[in-house]
């Protein structure tokens, strides 16, 4: 069985062209709202003997960056001090699927202290519990060896919504009329 799907405005079917790449889409209200959501993110990065990893991570918006905390001595800093690239999508698991898909560079800074980011990340998405589970955090900084504050800067940001934009295949195979 095939299915269409066909992005409307005003009863009419059209297709709108994505400009996937430019991060001034980091402004567009689909990736405000996945910034902005309860859900974690996955991030994926090489692995040390170049293999790929993705995991899932809360993250922080700060309007610039796309910031995460993680204790000091995780075993994917070692991967990322080695190769600082990386890729990281939000999404919703509902039709019509949103997906903010993100690709830059990490910037590490070893902290004694839980990173701002961290807290704000945790009250949003924990709610009540956050302050809990911050006081556990604070309890085993030693034991971790304090906090990496992990900064993604965003070198190219894309989106698909599935009701405007979508992948690219699909948005060709819509300009040409198929059915």
């Amino acid at each position: 069985m095939l299915c269409r799907v066909q992005a409307t405005y005003e009863g009419k079917a059209q297709t709108m062209g994505t400009k996937q790449g430019d991060i001034s889409l980091l402004n567009d209200p689909v990736a405000q709202q996945l910034l902005h959501a309860n859900s974690p993110a996955k991030l994926a990065y090489s692995w040390t003997d170049g293999t790929p990893r993705v995991v899932p991570i809360g993250i922080h918006w700060d309007g610039a960056q796309i910031v995460i905390g993680t204790p000091a001595r995780a075993p994917k800093l070692a991967a990322l001090k080695q190769n600082p690239k990386v890729a990281l999508t939000i999404d919703t698991n509902d039709f019509p699927y949103h997906v903010l898909m993100v690709r830059g560079s990490v910037a590490i800074e070893l902290m004694d202290r839980i990173p701002d980011e961290y807290a704000l990340m945790a009250r949003r998405t924990l709610g009540p519990g956050a302050d809990g589970w911050l006081q556990n955090v604070a309890g085993m900084l030693p034991a971790m060896g304090g906090m990496a504050r992990v900064a993604i800067t965003p070198e190219w940001v894309g989106i698909l919504d599935f009701e405007q934009r979508f992948p690219s295949e699909i948005e060709h195979a819509m300009a040409a009329g198929a059915p």
